[in-house]
């Protein structure tokens, strides 16, 4: 937090942005509230990125908002007009905005979209905000016509201290808001990673008690609240709350499994706490913090005690296929279930091969990593979370002395290009086959010699074609 000052010049250059749309709204004699994520990080200093948009809320209907709207933006988007909120992209400026009308909503049964009422007061329609934090207002109308003396922030709940002090509170009964709409449990989760905000005892006790209630929200609402979670400065803060308060359970039942110790003899740290560290160690970047999520998921299944201790043998191929089933299961696109997957499976790779670095080793772990080259190695590295100083600094050298051999083998051949010296058709008219299994077994034998001696001319690759064809048919 700064100074009222600076707080004072931020809340005024954000009304100065809203000026087009509250000119508009104060001469048709409607109210407008710049409100939640534009006011709150206006008043904590926060750079605006791509992603800036001011909400508002209003007294006005759905019908005048878009009125009102039509002439100042370029383009509206009304798929929110259900639940009272129109969005456009102001002509002046191209800033996001969307104007929602006061109001307040309800799961109803077993529906997974809240029932809508509409409202008159704005002290009503902030108290089902979801924390206090987000129940601001600032009155861009009251800006605008520069009235002395007149209140221009709005904050029935003390959501200014709360921010001050870094509490997570909800304005009202978190049982009442959590009924609402129980996706704010999740949130929860996020501002408290994103703002390292301590999360008020009785939101979660609330979430303890109403976790079953998750099973309400669609899987693509709750994907889409993990993702910002997953890429807040500390996600293992708000992941942490998502598993002790039991919502894990409810769509992610693979994450509190991992509470189990790696050795019960010495009792080394569990799989779980280790996951949390690697999370918060990797690059905001979400397929690579996904993959550090996942990446020891299969451990329980693959869970075993021998003489020498605990094993979890083949854990990445397992976990691999957990992975591609959970993110299933939250709707991910094929895409990113693809590449988390591949980073699951080859996260262990680097050290099946203590024993040195080939070249032919090196090629395949390209290969196999493809696009995926730079996250698989942070991976790698974000893995090691030994307090033992001499194992990570071995740890550490090695992986440095496999990116300095990437390096090397880059200069002499094109990774970036593993492939056949022959392709699909010049092994069918050389060989004088038809399209066939046969085609396939001929490219991969082609393959291993691209990987074991690095890149060789078409016509060796001829040669040596032949050779092995001959033999095949013998």
């Amino acid at each position: 937090m700064t100074s009222f000052d600076q707080v004072h010049d931020r809340l005024s250059d954000l009304a100065h942005l809203s000026s087009p749309v509250a000119r508009a709204f104060a001469d048709a004699g409607f109210s407008l509230y710049a409100v939640g994520g534009s006011v709150r990080d206006a008043i904590l200093g926060q750079e605006r990125d791509e992603d800036f948009e001011i909400d508002f809320t209003t007294n006005a209907r759905p019908d005048d908002i878009v009125a009102l709207m039509t002439p100042l933006c370029t383009s509206l988007w009304e798929q929110g007009r259900a639940f009272g909120t129109i969005g456009g992209l102001l002509r002046t400026s191209g800033i996001k905005i969307e104007i929602t009308t006061f109001r307040s909503e309800a799961y109803v049964d077993h529906s997974r979209k809240p029932a809508v009422e509409w409202g008159d007061s704005l002290e009503a329609d902030l108290s089902r905000r979801d924390f206090t934090i987000n129940a601001l207002a600032l009155d861009v109308v009251a800006i605008e016509s520069a009235t002395p003396g007149v209140q221009t922030l709005f904050d029935f709940y003390d959501g200014f201290n709360d921010l001050h002090e870094r509490v997570l509170r909800t304005p009202i009964d978190p049982e009442i808001l959590f009924s609402d709409d129980p996706l704010r449990m999740l949130r929860a989760a996020r501002f408290a990673a994103r703002f390292s905000l301590q999360i008020d005892s009785a939101i979660e006790a609330a979430t303890i008690k109403m976790a079953d209630r998750l099973t309400k929200v669609s899987p693509e609402r709750i994907r889409g609240e993990l993702d910002l979670l997953m890429m807040s400065d500390a996600p293992s803060v708000g992941l942490d709350f998502i598993v002790r308060t039991g919502l894990a359970e409810y769509f992610f039942p693979e994450l509190p499994k991992l509470q189990l110790e790696q050795d019960p003899i010495h009792r080394h740290k569990d799989v779980l706490g280790h996951t949390w560290a690697v999370v918060d160690k990797t690059s905001p970047h979400l397929v690579l913090r996904l993959a550090a999520l996942f990446h020891d998921i299969g451990k329980p299944a693959t869970r075993a005690i021998t003489e020498e201790g605990v094993t979890f043998r083949f854990h990445e191929v397992v976990g691999a296929k957990m992975t591609r089933k959970r993110m299933m299961a939250l709707r991910y696109s094929q895409e990113m279930i693809d590449d988390v997957s591949v980073l699951v499976e080859l996260h262990l790779r680097f050290h099946t091969y203590k024993l040195g670095w080939s070249d032919k080793a090196v090629r395949r772990y390209v290969r196999d990593a493809g696009p995926l080259l730079e996250e698989l190695n942070e991976l790698t590295r974000c893995d090691c979370t030994t307090r033992n100083a001499r194992k990570a600094a071995e740890l550490a050298k090695r992986m440095d002395e496999l990116e300095i051999r990437i390096a090397e083998l880059r200069e002499r051949e094109d990774l970036e290009r593993l492939r056949p010296a022959l392709d699909g058709v010049a092994v069918m008219e050389l060989l004088n086959i038809a399209p066939s299994p046969a085609v396939g077994r001929a490219l991969e034998f082609l393959m291993e010699i691209r990987l074991d001696e690095g890149e060789i001319t078409p016509q060796e690759a001829a040669v040596r074609l032949r050779e092995w064809w001959a033999e095949e048919e013998q």
